[in-house]
Parts: structure tokens; C-alpha cells; sequence
């Protein structure tokens, strides 16, 4: 070391340098902790916050869900019995109030869902049940919500149309003012748009919710979903209210005349249909490929077999209800059988009876309303699917015709975006519409199949209850057909004897004097005519076309000819003794005179031959229907061929032929020996017919002359 005054400083020791650094240490260890429980105690205060607003989101989602529930139960409950009485009563005002209570009943249930739980927001689980609460409700919220939105047009439209009666809407808006005053509600409105608000804040709460919860808290992944759920639920419904919008435009049915259609027309309306008119052809013509879908194809043709089968039916049980209210308007009871003394015929009375005013009104009105009116419903809900898939067909070709665009306009993209959504929606809605639709059809159908078992078994109990009276009652099987097959044969022998009374009836000649002004019509037409041209009006004839005569019956007549100018033989034309017109065949018989009868020949052994006798005494005329004989008319019935239905030939081999009128069959096959063709002659003309179109029937029932169809 270096001495005083000229010697260096030493440097300090270790030992100092560490007891100076020491205290530096110590310091910064106390000033960190501070700043960490500073900082600590900044992020407690944030997280508590957060904590804070987030209880208070789920107490403001919870707090406005029941007031919202209370709004709407005030407006259906209170509300609307208040505008129920109203006079006169408003109309549709059910209207105004559809698919709410879908609304109110989804609502009531998620909060019953979150007061099961018994716990308050500030708790740990509540924003986990909270969340798997919405959850488990979307669909159904869904559900209501939509159907809800879609019919909220026709509320504001309703709405307007009571605005147009100034004393009426005075008074709506009197009883929502009274009704609600602590809340300050002007019109109905208020209340019923809260839905359409209520559904839009979903999102925004669960976003809310969401943002005020750490990303480490158990139910964030729950929350997470519950708000992209809410916010899905939004989209779906907005875009099932604009399909609805499209198909309300589109499957409406317009009755328009010729003159409305012509005031349609514009330039833009015929430019339009020319471009699907030369599409169209384009595809038939095969100059451009038409696009097919086969689902699509597939739903519209079951749709079509579907809406055929509901319009037959309808039509066919219209025709039943007609025909039945027809059976009904017969009284076969109010006529007299001459059978009084028979318990049969006093027990088919009273069966008639039981039938007309019992039984038959009771099945057409369970017909009429379980069947009849609702194949009516469903046949004119059908008319909405069948116009929107007309529609999709119009619009497709015009979105073919874009399609090749390469940039598109404004409204040539909304022609675009239309057809899109026609397409989407029948894809969508068809499959259900055809399996309801299908499922309405089979009950109908049950229906209908229940009613006539029921019908069937209340005539076979009408019938048990007389039947046990009557003496066949107490038969065995074999016993009981005897008497069937004896009463059968007995009544048919009956009815042979009356057959052979009428026909001799109409056989036997009518004797009728003339006067002396038909002596001189006679001695006129004998002028005029040959004595096998004169015949007499077996009926009164009243003219009812042109050319036709009026003429009284037993006036004597001379047929000109035999068929009218169409050649139509139903129609002779007659010589009156003046005037000469048209009369009905069928009202014409020949006349004889009764000084060219012979005289009668001795009786025949035949039993089919009755013999004519002359009466003594005064001259008298006489006319039949049968050609004059040489004494004696046959009574055995004789039978003609007739045409039974129209048919008109497809060739010179056929012939055409006139229902009613008379054939002459020449061989009942064609040269092939098929029997379902016969050779016939008519008119003069031979051909070939059907033969299941001729029908043989005795002359005296079946005239020539009788009315073609």
C-alpha cells in the first residue's frame, strides 16, 4: 500500500458491497407485492362486475319474459271479451288473435321450467338450466313463433279494415284504453306485435348474456349455442315467412272475365308470355333439353292422384245425397196396396215409415257432416298447392331463359329469386301437405265405411223386430227356403196373370162412335188418301216444336210420312183435314173401318186366339193397334229388337244406330262367329253393330215409336 499523500484508495469489500445491496432487494420485493395484490384486487372488482351484469342480464331476460306473458294474457283474456261484446259484433275478430295462444303457452312453459329449478340468477347452475331450458324449447318456440309472423300481415290488414269504420275503431280503441289503463295502449296493436319484438330480443339477451360470462365458466359452451340457436331461430323463421308471402301471392285462384284479363295485358305482360310461349316450344320441339327434377315430379304427381281421387269422391257422394234425398221424398206408405188385411204388407209400411223419418235423415246428416263437408274442404285446399305448382311451371321457363345470362338486372334477379322459392317451398311443404291430405282422405274414407256399416246394422234391427212377427219366424233353414222358393213362384205366377190381363187389355179393340164432324173428316181424308193412310189419336197430343200439332184423342188423321224431314220416325206427318204438322208416333193407331171387317170365323181350338165379334146394333168404327186380321188377333206377346243406346259408325262395314230404334238382326256374330258383333238392318241399311247395344223386348212394351235418348 502507498503511503500518505501519495497512495491510492482501496476498493470497498464484498461484504460491504452485500450489505448495500440488500435493503434495494428487500424494497423491490414490497413494492411488487403491493402491485399484485393491487392488480389483483382490480380483476376481483372486474370479474365481480361481470359477475353483476351477468345476473342481471338473466334477471332481465327472466323479469321481461313475464311481463310479456302478462301483456298477452291481458290482451286475449281481458281484451278481447271486452271487444266481444261490442255491437253489432266486430267481424273476424278471432282473426285477430290467431296462433297467440301457440305464443303464450311456449312462453308459460319456459318460465314453469326456470321456477321448478328454485334457485335465484346469483347461483352457480341457474345459467346452465337457463341455457339448457331455451334449448330444450327452441323447436317449440319455433313453432309458435312462426306461424305466429306469418299471419301477422293479415292482422295488420284486419286491423286496417276496422279503422274504416270510424265509430267502430272509436270504440275498440275505448275498450283497449279501459281495459288496460295502467298501461298506456292506444289500439290493439300494442299488444299483439309484442311476439314479433318479443322473438328478435332472444339473441340479443343470450349475446348479452354471453359477454358478461368468462370463457372458463362451465356453461359458456351452453350459452354459446343457446345464442347461435336464437339467432338460427330468427333466420328460419324470417325465411318461412317469406315463403309464405310468395305462396299467399301465388296460389290464389282468380276469377277473372275476358275484360279484366284484356286490361291485364300491357307490354311487359306480353313480352313476358311470348318468352314462355317460345320456351315452351323450344322444349316440345325438342331444340332445347326441358330440365327435369325427379323428387319434384315425383311429389306433383302424387299430388294430382291424390287431388283426382278427393274430386271424384266428392262428386260421387254428391250424387248419392241427391239421389238419396230423392228416395226420401218418395211416400210408398201413402199408397194404397189393397194388401190391408196382410200383416207383410202393414209391417212394410211401417218399415217405409221408420226408413224415411228415422234412419235415412240421421245417415245423411252424419253423411253431411263426417263425410260430404269436409271431402269439400279438402278439395278446396287443394286448389292453393295446384296454382303455386302452375305458378313454379310459368316461372321455370322464364328462369330458363335467364339462366343463360350471364349478368342479370334487378328485377330479372327477383324473377330468379322467385322461382328459387317457389321451388324450395313445394319441396318442403309438398311431402307434408300430401301425407295430411292423404290421412284426411283415408279418415273420410273410414268414416263413410262406419256409416254404412251402421246404417246396415239399424235396417237389419228395423227388419228383427217385425220379422220375429211374421209366420215364417219360427222355421228352421230348410223349411224357411221352401217357403221362399213356393212364395216366389206364387207371386210370379201372379204376376204372369196380370201381364196376360194388361195385355189383353191392349190388345182388345176400342170401340168409339164417331160424331158427325169426324164422319166428315173421314169422308175428307178418304178423298184424299187411301184407306191403309187413316189413323186415329189414341192420346191427347199438345205441340211442342215447330211444325207440331195440337189434336184431341180419337181425331182421325192421314199420314203423309213416316219420319220427319231429319228422318227422325218418332215424328209422322200428318193431314188433320186442314192443317198438316208433325205428331208423335207412339200416339198414332191404324183405323178400320167396320164395314170392311169380315165376318167371324168359327172358333179356334188354339188358346192363343181370341176371336173379334161385331157388337149388333148401330154402326160403329173401331180402331186397334195391330193391322187388320182375317177375324182373329193373336195374344200370344211378340218381341222386336231395339237399339238400346246410340252408336254411331266408324266405317262402311258399321251402321249407325239411334236409340229405341228397331232392328232386324241377320246373324247374331260377325264372319269371325265373334258374338260380341251382330249383322243388323236398319233403315234399309245394313252394317255391323255392337251387341251388347241391342236389346230384345216385347213389341207392346217397347214400340218402335218409343223416345230415342
Amino acid at each position: 500500500m502507498r503511503g500518505a499523500g501519495g497512495a491510492e484508495e482501496s476498493p470497498p469489500s464484498e461484504e460491504a458491497t452485500g450489505e448495500e445491496e440488500e435493503p434495494t432487494k428487500e424494497k423491490e420485493k414490497e413494492m411488487s407485492a403491493e402491485e399484485k395484490e393491487r392488480l389483483a384486487s382490480e380483476q376481483a372488482a372486474v370479474w365481480e362486475r361481470a359477475a353483476q351484469r351477468q345476473v342481471m342480464a338473466m334477471e332481465e331476460l327472466i323479469h321481461t319474459e313475464r311481463t310479456y306473458l302478462k301483456h298477452l294474457q291481458l290482451c286475449t283474456v281481458t281484451i278481447r271479451n271486452n271487444l266481444q261484446k261490442i255491437q253489432p259484433p266486430l267481424p273476424n275478430l278471432d282473426g285477430m288473435f290467431q296462433h297467440i295462444d301457440e305464443v303464450m303457452d311456449v312462453s308459460a312453459r319456459l318460465l314453469s321450467l326456470l321456477d321448478q329449478t328454485q334457485m335465484q340468477p346469483s347461483d352457480a347452475g341457474f345459467l346452465q338450466f337457463l341455457c339448457d331450458s331455451f334449448l330444450s324449447l327452441s323447436w317449440d318456440i319455433e313453432m309458435a313463433y312462426k306461424e305466429y309472423l306469418a299471419n301477422y300481415n293479415n292482422i295488420t290488414v284486419l286491423e286496417n279494415s276496422y279503422k274504416q269504420q270510424e265509430t267502430q275503431w272509436a270504440e275498440m280503441v275505448n275498450v283497449v284504453k279501459t281495459s288496460a289503463p295502467e298501461i298506456n295502449a292506444s289500439n290493439l296493436t300494442f299488444f299483439l306485435v309484442m311476439p314479433v319484438q318479443r322473438i328478435a330480443r332472444y339473441p340479443l339477451l343470450l349475446q348479452t348474456i354471453q359477454k358478461h360470462t368468462e370463457p372458463t365458466h362451465p356453461a359458456y359452451e351452453t350459452l354459446t349455442q343457446a345464442a347461435h340457436i336464437a339467432v338460427q331461430l330468427n333466420c328460419r323463421i324470417n325465411e318461412y315467412k317469406r315463403f309464405r308471402e310468395v305462396a299467399d301471392k301465388y296460389k290464389r285462384t282468380e276469377t277473372l272475365t275476358i275484360r279484366d284479363k284484356i286490361n291485364r295485358l300491357s307490354g311487359h305482360s306480353i313480352a313476358k308470355k311470348t318468352a314462355r310461349l317460345s320456351q315452351f316450344l323450344k322444349h316440345e320441339t325438342g331444340m332445347v333439353p326441358q330440365a327435369k327434377d325427379e323428387e319434384f315430379d315425383t311429389l306433383v304427381a302424387y299430388f294430382f292422384v291424390i287431388e283426382r281421387g278427393v274430386s271424384e269422391l266428392h262428386e260421387n257422394l254428391e250424387a248419392y245425397l241427391s239421389h238419396l234425398q230423392r228416395l226420401q221424398s218418395c211416400r210408398a206408405e201413402d199408397h194404397d196396396l189393397d194388401m190391408e188385411a196382410d200383416k207383410g204388407a202393414l209391417f212394410s209400411r211401417e218399415i217405409a215409415v221408420a226408413l224415411r223419418q228415422w234412419i235415412y235423415p240421421e245417415f245423411e246428416r252424419r253423411l253431411q257432416s263426417l263425410v260430404f263437408k269436409p271431402l269439400g274442404s279438402l278439395r278446396e285446399l287443394l286448389a292453393g298447392p295446384r296454382n303455386l305448382i302452375r305458378k313454379r311451371r310459368d316461372k321455370l321457363l322464364d328462369y330458363e331463359v335467364l339462366e343463360e345470362k350471364s349478368a342479370l338486372s334487378y328485377e330479372e334477379q327477383a324473377v330468379v329469386n322467385t322461382y328459387r322459392t317457389i321451388h324450395a317451398l313445394l319441396l318442403n311443404e309438398l311431402p307434408q301437405f300430401n301425407g295430411r291430405a292423404m290421412q284426411l282422405l283415408l279418415a273420410t274414407l273410414g268414416n263413410l265405411s262406419c256409416l254404412l256399416r251402421d246404417l246396415s246394422t239399424d235396417m237389419e234391427q228395423l227388419a228383427n223386430s217385425f220379422t220375429q212377427q211374421l209366420p215364417h219366424s219360427w222355421m228352421d233353414s230348410r223349411e224357411f227356403w221352401k217357403w221362399a222358393e213356393s212364395s216366389v213362384l206364387e207371386a210370379g205366377r201372379s204376376l204372369e196373370s196380370l201381364c196376360q190381363s194388361v195385355q189383353d187389355e191392349l190388345n182388345g179393340p176400342i170401340v168409339q162412335p164417331l160424331s158427325s164432324p169426324a164422319q166428315k173428316r173421314l169422308k175428307a181424308l178418304l178423298g184424299r188418301h187411301s184407306r191403309d193412310k187413316i189413323y186415329q189419336l189414341t192420346g191427347p197430343v199438345v205441340g211442342a216444336r215447330d211444325l207440331d200439332l195440337t189434336l184431341s184423342k180419337g181425331e182421325l188423321v192421314a199420314v203423309v210420312s213416316e219420319m220427319d224431314t231429319r228422318g227422325d220416325r218418332r215424328r209422322w206427318l200428318v193431314d188433320a183435314g186442314g192443317p198438316r204438322g208433325y205428331v208423335p208416333a207412339s200416339k198414332l193407331a191404324r183405323y178400320h173401318l167396320g164395314a170392311q171387317e169380315p165376318p167371324p170365323p168359327s172358333p179356334s181350338p188354339s188358346p192363343y186366339l181370341s176371336v173379334t165379334l161385331p157388337a149388333p146394333g148401330t154402326r160403329r168404327h173401331s180402331y186397334t193397334a195391330t193391322p187388320p186380321s182375317p177375324g182373329f188377333s193373336i195374344a200370344m206377346p211378340s218381341y222386336q229388337v231395339y237399339a238400346g243406346y246410340d252408336f254411331t259408325a266408324r266405317g262402311s262395314h258399321e251402321v249407325s244406330l239411334r236409340a229405341g230404334e228397331p232392328v232386324r238382326v241377320l246373324e247374331p256374330h260377325d264372319k269371325r262367329g265373334n258374338a260380341e258383333w251382330s249383322l243388323v238392318e236398319a233403315r234399309g241399311h245394313k252394317g255391323y253393330v255392337p251387341s251388347n247395344y241391342l236389346a230384345v223386348l216385347p213389341a207392346m212394351v217397347a214400340s218402335p215409336t218409343f223416345p230415342y235418348r
